[in-house]
């Protein structure tokens, strides 16, 4: 495989492919819009994973950098999975000198478990004491 960069600085982000991953072909964000893509991206830590200058891979942290943070819409093309690029993506978000120190790092995943628990994450400590407004179908109308 050759070189794979990952890289924080938003200008190099593929927004476009982003957008249409995230509204066509994941399990969270169908037809999410793409004025919606931007503005997560605008107030999110991103990284982008790139194959010779191409994008083949995002994450996007939400996070007040000093006590909480929140892993989103991560994924990898389908023609670079099983190559290492979501480990490599992880490996960078956790080294990311703002997201330490973290009194609570979160994400929800429905099919990725061994991937993020290889990175420290388990299920909540103390379930009950967490509530959500969850809409998943925001996007279909």
């Amino acid at each position: 495989m050759p070189a794979l960069h990952i890289s924080t600085d938003k200008a190099a982000l593929d927004v476009a492919m982003i957008h249409q991953f995230l509204s066509e072909r994941s399990t969270w964000a169908i037809g999410i819009p793409l004025v919606t893509v931007q503005r997560a991206i605008d107030n999110s830590l991103c990284f982008g994973a790139y194959l010779d200058g191409r994008q083949v891979g995002f994450a996007r942290v939400t996070t007040d950098r000093a006590t909480f943070a929140y892993l989103a819409d991560v994924f990898v093309l389908e023609a670079q999975r099983g190559k290492g690029v979501s480990k490599e993506m992880m490996t960078a978000v956790m080294a990311h000198p703002e997201l330490q120190g973290l009194r609570r790092f979160m994400l929800a995943t429905s099919d990725a478990h061994s991937l993020y628990a290889g990175y420290g994450f388990t299920p909540p400590a103390r379930p009950a004491s967490l509530m959500e407004r969850y809409f998943p179908d925001i996007y279909a109308n």
